[in-house]
């Protein structure tokens, strides 16, 4: 019955992991796969444990490192870091002085600013530099 129940943990572990996609319970399972072999080979419980803990820290502390490095190379941006870099169109003139402008990116209105005080025309494209707040710092394309 225990390699049942080791069984369901590498189950359970492999459904968070995949849930997850972050690298987080891979390492536990490997050590419930340790325990798992070890019970249908006939080792006690204690050896088991054993196996299971030893097991996962050793996957934990000397793959882990190897696989933030060549797996997770540059985290992808999110949210508001997406957006610098991308292309927006100004929909309402742009002047700093005035405090006037907006332009759309991915179908959403954002406030926006000149990052050279230029003053920009609707229509025009333009490329995010940065995003202050709730407001878009573009330049001209």
């Amino acid at each position: 019955m225990t390699a049942v129940y080791w069984l369901i943990a590498i189950i359970v572990l492999l459904v968070i992991e995949a849930v997850t996609m972050g690298l987080t319970t891979i390492w536990f399972a490997g050590g419930a796969l340790a325990a798992f072999i070890a019970c249908v080979a006939g080792a006690e419980l204690w050896l088991q444990v054993v196996l299971f803990i030893v097991i996962s820290l050793m996957l934990l502390f000397f793959t882990r490192p190897f696989a933030k490095r060549y797996i997770n190379k540059e985290p992808e941006k999110t949210n508001v870091e997406g957006l610098i870099g991308k292309e927006a169109r100004v929909t309402e003139k742009i002047d700093n002085r005035q405090g006037t402008g907006e332009a759309v990116v991915n179908g959403q209105f954002w406030a926006a600013r000149s990052a050279d005080d230029e003053i920009i025309e609707p229509e025009t494209m333009t490329v995010i530099e940065e995003v202050r707040g709730v407001r878009l710092i573009v330049r001209k394309l």
